[in-house]
């Protein structure tokens, strides 16, 4: 069967479609009666295009004989069958199945003529008003640039999925701009990389030692080192680095490099940091959001504080409360509401049961009492909505406080228009990147007083720097340790055992007079996952009245049998069973329905939503190509080519958990996670669950996490720029 063979037929429907690398299975009409399956790298093809297949039969042993195509020759419908599976095949945004068989029905053979050339004619089809005519036009001007955009990259071996991308980022000029400097792509489009951006460039005849192409690489090699949370990468790191990006002989680089590094300081686009005969280097904006946010903290530092609250008075009260339903506050406590009323910045730090909120909710009170203004905010919409629970004082997340506006991708609080209050509070400030920090510290006004509250002793945030640990290092700022476990907490085996797991303790399955709210079931096989969270979701935690709506499965990491990916497949077969299999839509490995969980996985500036947000799929309007996800109040809309945004999340990695709670959290840890199994991970995840926490997995693989307490340091300046001695400022 290996002879080549050419088939000519119409595209019936598509059995597979993987969006990213244009593989697909297909059935095939050849004539009325014979349809063949068909498979292969097909892209920018649709339902109900004509199309001639180069390639050979093959006999698949699970489904049978299949042709396996090498090429594929596409051709515009022209009968009338196939013209109303084109067009319904939502490949013109405005166009479904019924809108088709209209269009169709009303103009024939001549339909795509018309779309193209007339379309203030589709006006004359009942039902299809001048909105959806003026969608319908907009859609197939779009396509046919997309469509260019897709030739020209399937020639230089990139995927078709890309070109809605940067039709989007470039429009009519994205040839134009592929041509003149395709290096671009990386800077300017999410998703797409060095690697494939360098084989544009090679296939447009960019020479591999050109010093665009160097220039190009180092500035890569420094975002993806700020990809894994540093902010500053080691010169002769990044040589390396470079070297084996480019994958250029050293000798011949090095005076390439050399003159790049030379152009793009001069182009201002990368800062030089020379300490202890090393140099570091990073991007501008990078190191001015770093020395920024030194900077502010040294101006609050040296400013008054609020002067209508008497110390004495307040420690006082706090000592002898005048009221017998007062909180009680012990002396780490006490200390801590002190140190808010009397100093500009204040930290107070502590894991679980340790009385954080508690402090919160007395300082608000005083501040109540004393007629001083405040706001609560957090990192994220979940931990803000734990601050009002906790609190009863409404919180918001960081963006929304800061007012972001979408048009200038910016806050519109800043130096110029601060925040109008006395105090500041920011809950889960563990969370806090660099560029978030900057934006706060510049949005404060110089009379206020900030106080971040959050658990050093978590994860580090997810984005670059890790300030709340720089600060504390700088030893400029006042932090106040909470360490005691309250009577009421040490009842909880989730508190206990993340205080245990803190020390470098193994975790216990239970005490005398504690409650059954933690539970570690040994499983050596990880192939058995899927039959105990099947076990666990459907019977045993129901049991202990928590839906598994209310369920967290928690992993190290998104790859492999126990990997987010392969738990989240299995998940939405067995808890999104009954959504409405006629709205769906494939993308990557996941198949998105209505009513499953997803997870925003960048930030994405234009729609205010950001990496980390988790929402629910509202719905799916197939012909408009528009996914619906609610996040909270909010419902947002996702174009098809913007899918690649969202993963499913029903699972979620660890590190994107922080700052959130779930009524009950299941954790599979395994020797295959052992990359990244560390004390601060296992920590992170038990302090997520508020009820019940479930660890499933090998007890070597959680001791080796335990034990190893190796904290993987990053690259930051910002203890060196504030300076040694605040009085000399």
């Amino acid at each position: 069967m290996d002879q080549q063979s050419e088939l000519k037929g119409i595209i019936d429907h598509f059995l597979f479609q993987n969006n990213e690398n244009g593989y697909a299975v297909l059935s095939l009409q050849l004539n009325d009666e014979t349809k063949i399956v068909a498979r292969g790298y097909l892209p920018n093809i649709q339902a109900g295009q004509e199309v001639v297949l180069q390639g050979t039969w093959t006999v698949h042993p699970k489904f049978g004989k299949q042709f396996e195509a090498k090429q594929c020759i596409a051709q515009i419908p022209t009968s009338i069958v196939g013209l109303k599976k084109y067009l319904g095949s939502g490949l013109i945004k405005g166009i479904g199945p019924a809108y088709a068989e209209k269009l169709v029905g009303y103009f024939g053979a001549d339909v795509l003529e018309i779309i193209d050339k007339s379309p203030n004619r589709l006006n004359e089809v009942p039902g299809i008003g001048p909105k959806r005519v003026e969608q319908i036009t907009h859609a197939w001007k779009d396509q046919r640039e997309i469509s260019n955009i897709m030739v020209y990259l399937q020639d230089k071996g990139i995927s078709s999925a890309y070109a809605a991308k940067i039709y989007k980022s470039y429009g009519q000029n994205s040839i134009a701009v592929l041509k003149e400097n395709p290096y671009r792509l990386a800077d300017d489009i999410w998703g797409i990389g060095f690697k494939m951006a360098d084989q544009i460039a090679q296939a447009i005849g960019i020479p591999r030692d050109s010093l665009k192409r160097v220039k190009a690489g180092l500035l890569f090699a420094i975002s993806t080192h700020v990809g894994q949370g540093h902010l500053y990468v080691e010169l002769q790191e990044l040589k390396e680095q470079t070297t084996t990006l480019l994958e250029l002989e050293q000798s011949h680089l090095e005076p390439l490099l050399k003159t790049a590094f030379h152009d793009l300081y001069n182009e201002d686009k990368i800062k030089l940091i020379s300490t202890n005969n090393l140099h570091y280097i990073t991007l501008t904006h990078y190191y001015f959001a770093e020395k920024g946010t030194a900077q502010k903290i040294q101006k609050l530092l040296t400013q008054p504080g609020i002067a209508s609250i008497d110390s004495n008075e307040v420690y006082q009260s706090l000592r002898a409360p005048s009221n017998p339903h007062d909180i009680t506050l012990n002396e780490e406590q006490q200390r801590g509401i002190l140190a808010c009323l009397q100093n500009k910045i204040t930290i107070i730090t502590g894991g679980p049961g340790t009385g954080k909120t508690t402090l919160i909710k007395k300082l608000l009170g005083i501040l109540d009492d004393h007629k001083l203004s405040y706001r609560l905010a957090a990192p994220t919409g979940r931990a803000a909505k734990r601050i009002t629970e906790g609190t009863g004082r409404f919180a918001l997340t960081i963006h929304r406080l800061l007012e972001f506006e979408v048009a200038s991708r910016g806050f519109s609080r800043n130096e110029q228009n601060a925040l109008q209050l006395d105090f500041l509070i920011i809950d889960e400030a563990s969370m806090i990147d660099i560029f978030l920090a900057h934006a706060i510290l510049k949005a404060m006004p110089f009379s206020g007083h900030l106080i971040l509250i959050g658990d050093i002793d978590q994860l580090p945030s997810v984005g670059a720097g890790n300030f709340l640990n720089d600060i504390i290092a700088s030893q400029k700022v006042t932090t106040i340790r909470l360490k005691e476990i309250f009577r009421q907490a040490q009842d909880s085996l989730i508190i206990v055992n993340a205080h245990r797991v803190n020390q470098g303790e193994f975790p216990v399955s239970s005490l005398p007079d504690s409650k059954k709210d933690f539970v570690f079931i040994k499983e050596d096989n990880p192939e058995m996952i899927q039959q105990h969270l099947d076990e666990l979701l459907l019977k045993r935690v129901p049991r202990m009245g928590i839906s598994s709506e209310d369920t967290m499965i928690l992993v190290p990491m998104n790859r492999g049998i126990v990997g987010t990916q392969n738990i989240n497949i299995h998940l939405q077969k067995l808890l999104n069973n009954n959504a409405d299999q006629n709205k769906h839509i494939s993308h990557g490995i996941y198949r998105f329905t209505v009513g499953d969980r997803i997870m925003q996985i960048r930030n994405n500036y234009d729609k205010a939503v950001f990496n980390g947000d988790t929402g629910i799929i509202d719905d799916i309007n197939i012909s408009d190509k528009i996914v619906f996800v609610r996040y909270y109040e909010r419902i947002i809309e996702y174009e098809f080519g913007e899918l690649d945004e969202l993963v499913l999340a029903y699972a979620i990695s660890i590190h994107k958990s922080q700052g959130s709670e779930y009524p009950a959290v299941i954790i599979p840890i395994f020797m295959q996670h052992f990359t990244l199994l560390q004390r601060n991970l296992i920590y992170t995840a038990l302090t997520r669950a508020k009820k019940l926490c479930i660890i499933i997995g090998q007890t070597r693989a959680l001791a080796m996490a335990i034990k190893n307490n190796k904290i993987y340091t990053r690259t930051p300046f910002l203890p060196q720029f504030l300076p040694t001695d605040l009085q000399c400022r």
